[in-house]
């Protein structure tokens, strides 16, 4: 069996891009031992390093973070672990931090595959196969073992002879992806379950950048990637990802889950198409800007439409944060481009034979304009077609403003801005003028501001999409949407409505390609900014009452509300709205 044992100083040339198959963040576990009499086996797999117990004990002895049973085993001891996900296994970090005296002295791995539909494997099963022979452990030290890449597992047998202690196990390799069939299906690219790798990142003091990929939103800031604050003006940190395959993207997240005084004061993404496994150096112009440089709000999923991305596939996606701070995850959503394509090579110890072992297998009485934009796609000859995302303070902010309350005070839009007080004798909160009024109508008009309901029917969305039409713009004053939850007439008031924009051209007219689409809640109202070019209130589910605060003449005046009927010869605008 062939392997290699590994300076420890080596360990970014030999596992720096792999994935820990392993870790409970991804799903891995003990499913059974030999024994566990001093210390519990679960710990074998937690994400964080083995913290000392020194000078604790409990009713059976000294306390250890890791693995540690009884002593005078005339055999060996064993635990049985399932990893996170199916993968290709090509080295292992075994770790006996704090074992000094009691450290396992030798240990060897065997792995199998056992279909999803079967139990566990048995410690005796026939089909184990051993990927690490016995070798010998020293006390309180990480151990780095590199083997020849093995393909297609989702057991190991740790093995260790005849008995002792051992506080971590990390399993590394590269995931083996799980695709759609339809190659027309929307995921995350990046998902380490589709076979994303973070091969890059500039700092990752706090926390480390693999995090970016996870499954789900982790537990606090521990699991996400956090760089050291910087004091240079101008700075930034930045991560690479690589995608499972090259895909045609859609939009992304970027999710701030536990940052609250620490998340990055703004984020931009550029993508990139390369054979290599880490474009780092590869020449600035090569990059495609896909998200422009974009403020971000504490404690939140935020989503947004990516730019520049129509008819060309990306592999590389770059996520730059300012100055400086931590992101929980990054989903890049979009569809594969087709066709597998080879994991590049791992450098150093991982070795050449890892590349060849593995494969990478989202009011209207105004006057009517007529406008002539060409809609024309190529990827949808019907029009080109826009996600529909939840909306969110930061992805709104061209737009206008998100009017809502927030259950956590420390993840409010802007914190160091926006007041915050109590209010009703300590019965409430009271969040400060999130929107101001705005009217820049001439005095002899006779403008006053005021309010009014609408009473908004859910559209019929066919098939998912919407075809946006018209457009509308108010030219001299903001304008409001307030849900106003039940009418005393509605059975079951809506949840949910449809908000599309666009900003205004050098023609004067919408800018079509800055066209977005958001959902928002019943929780959730919108300010359109003076001028904004906006569809009318759309419902998607249920009838819905607004109050609407905005300033007009009243009389059908074009100061009032200008609307545009959008050519289209060349098809309209489509929006997607989610499943």
């Amino acid at each position: 069996m062939e392997f290699e044992r590994i300076p420890l100083d080596q360990f970014a040339s030999a596992f720096g891009t792999a994935i820990e198959l392993s870790s409970v963040a991804l799903g891995g576990k003990v499913e059974s031992f030999s024994d566990e009499f001093f210390a519990e086996a679960f710990h074998l797999l937690l994400v964080e390093p083995a913290p000392s117990l020194k000078g604790q004990f409990g009713p059976k002895g000294a306390l250890y973070s890791g693995w540690e049973t009884r002593r005078h085993n005339p055999t060996y001891d064993w635990c049985v672990i399932k990893l996170g996900t199916t993968g290709t296994v090509f080295g292992f970090d075994i770790d006996t931090t704090h074992f000094n005296g009691n450290e396992a002295p030798e240990v060897s791995v065997d792995a199998l595959y056992q279909p999803g539909d079967q139990p566990a494997p048995l410690a005796n099963d026939t089909n184990w196969s051993e990927i690490l022979p016995k070798v010998p452990l020293g006390p309180s030290s990480r151990h780095l073992f590199t083997i020849k890449p093995t393909k297609g597992l989702n057991y190991v047998k740790l093995n260790m002879y005849p008995d002792g202690g051992i506080a971590r196990l990390r399993v590394y390799g590269l995931v083996s992806p799980v695709f759609p069939a339809d190659l027309s299906a929307q995921f995350d690219l990046a998902h380490v379950f589709s076979g994303g790798r973070v091969v890059f990142t500039s700092d990752q003091h706090f926390g480390v950048g693999s995090n970016l990929i996870l499954p789900g939103r982790g537990k606090d800031m521990g699991d996400g990637w956090e760089t050291k604050r910087s004091r240079q003006k101008g700075h930034r940190d930045w991560a690479i990802i690589k995608l499972g395959d090259a895909g045609y993207l859609s939009h992304a997240e970027i999710d701030t889950a536990h940052f609250k005084g620490n998340f990055p004061e703004s984020c931009e993404l550029h993508a990139l198409s390369s054979q290599e496994l880490d474009p780092a150096n590869a020449p600035e112009d090569d990059w495609t800007v896909i998200l422009p440089r974009t403020k971000l709000g504490p404690h939140r999923q935020h989503h947004f439409q990516l730019h520049n991305v129509d008819g060309k596939a990306f592999t590389h996606v770059r996520a730059t944060i300012y100055p400086d701070g931590g992101l929980k995850r990054v989903r890049i959503v979009g569809r594969r481009a087709g066709g597998d394509i080879t994991a590049p090579v791992l450098s150093g110890a991982a070795g050449e034979s890892a590349a060849a072992n593995t494969q990478a297998t989202e009011d209207s009485a105004s006057t009517t304009v007529p406008t002539a934009h060409s809609l024309q796609s190529a990827v949808n000859p019907a029009g080109p077609t826009i996600p529909a995302l939840p909306l969110t303070p930061e992805a709104f902010a061209p737009f206008g403003q998100v009017i809502q309350a927030y259950s956590d005070l420390n993840a409010v839009p802007s914190p160091r801005s926006t007041r915050i007080t109590g209010a009703n004798q300590g019965t409430a909160v009271k969040f400060h003028k999130l929107a101001l009024l705005e009217s820049a109508y001439p005095a002899d008009t006779g403008a006053t501001t005021g309010l009014s309901v609408y009473r908004c029917k859910p559209i019929d969305a066919q098939g998912g999409h919407w075809d946006v039409k018209l457009l509308e713009r108010h030219p001299c004053t903001n304008q409001a949407f307030i849900p106003m939850g039940r009418g005393e007439d509605l059975d079951k008031p809506g949840e949910t409505y449809l908000v599309i924009v666009a900003k205004n051209g050098s023609d004067d007219k919408p800018d079509l390609p800055t066209m977005r689409a958001f959902v928002a809640t019943a929780g959730q109202g919108i300010v359109y900014d003076t001028g904004i070019w906006h569809h009318p209130m759309a419902v998607i589910d249920q009838t819905m009452d607004f109050t609407c605060v905005e300033t007009q003449v009243g009389n059908g005046d074009k100061l009032d509300c200008e609307i545009i009927e959008l050519d289209g010869s060349a098809g309209f605008y489509r929006v997607q709205l989610p499943n």
